[in-house]
């Protein structure tokens, strides 16, 4: 049975002036998936994402997203002096969408999830501006998951975190796995987790080349090893389209 398209960018090209970035660039993510886009620094990385929300427009090609979205930015918040506080920080995450909620209970509920999932919930009274940055960041993707976004974006999400911190961001990220698609952006061009499905390689030739994944022992020294179950990816394997959706 086929799979639903959560993302589907097809056949996009894109140029900065006369500088271009994307040519005939394709892929599609299914619903539920849990991807990586990975490429060294300036491969297009950061374009892919402003085109998928709408920030710039292609030259040529469609991009299509099934549902609402959720973006996680590499930069956190930088004003240490606001004073909110943990559960402050995910409540904002359903401002744009109060009017739904016929109860103030439900949302209650929703945020309470979203800190019980995301591994926060005993820090929920604590100032936002005292957290570690792991901490930081588990706030804003509990944040986000509270408004139950049909796809999550986040760009560079283990950017200066220590692999404790990483660990358990990846574990939260792994729980939401089937029932949001996730797509995690990085330069790490060897990122890799047991969660992940599929990785989209960004490089010099202004496409984008899925791989597929498979699992092999934890010894390997080409992996990572922030799981028990590890994966890597498989550089030689080209996933066609017809194959993809099997």
């Amino acid at each position: 049975m086929d799979r639903d398209i959560a993302v589907n960018f097809d056949s996009v090209s894109f140029s900065y002036s006369d500088v271009s970035v994307l040519e005939n660039a394709s892929f599609h993510i299914h619903s539920g998936e849990f991807v990586a886009m990975v490429g060294p620094n300036g491969s297009g990385k950061t374009t892919v994402i402003k085109l998928l929300f709408g920030l710039e427009t292609p030259s040529c090609g469609k991009i299509k997203i099934n549902g609402s979205t959720a973006y996680i930015s590499q930069h956190m918040p930088a004003d240490s002096l606001f004073p909110i506080t943990v559960h402050g920080v995910v409540r904002m995450g359903l401002l744009d969408s109060m009017k739904k909620y016929s109860h103030e209970s439900k949302a209650a509920c929703d945020i309470t999830q979203a800190l019980e999932k995301t591994g926060i919930a005993d820090i929920a009274h604590r100032q936002y501006r005292s957290l570690s940055g792991g901490q930081k960041r588990r706030a804003l993707v509990a944040r986000a998951l509270a408004a139950k976004p049909q796809l999550l974006v986040l760009d560079e999400p283990t950017a200066n975190m220590d692999a404790e911190s990483e660990s358990k961001l990846y574990e939260t990220l792994g729980a939401y796995k089937g029932s949001t698609t996730i797509l995690i952006v990085t330069h790490d061009t060897e990122f890799v987790t047991s969660f992940t499905d599929r990785v989209l390689c960004l490089g010099d030739s202004k496409k984008i080349v899925q791989h597929g994944m498979e699992t092999v022992d934890s010894s390997s020294p080409h992996t990572h090893h922030y799981y028990a179950h590890e994966s890597r990816v498989l550089h030689e394997t080209h996933i066609s389209g017809d194959k993809c959706c099997l």
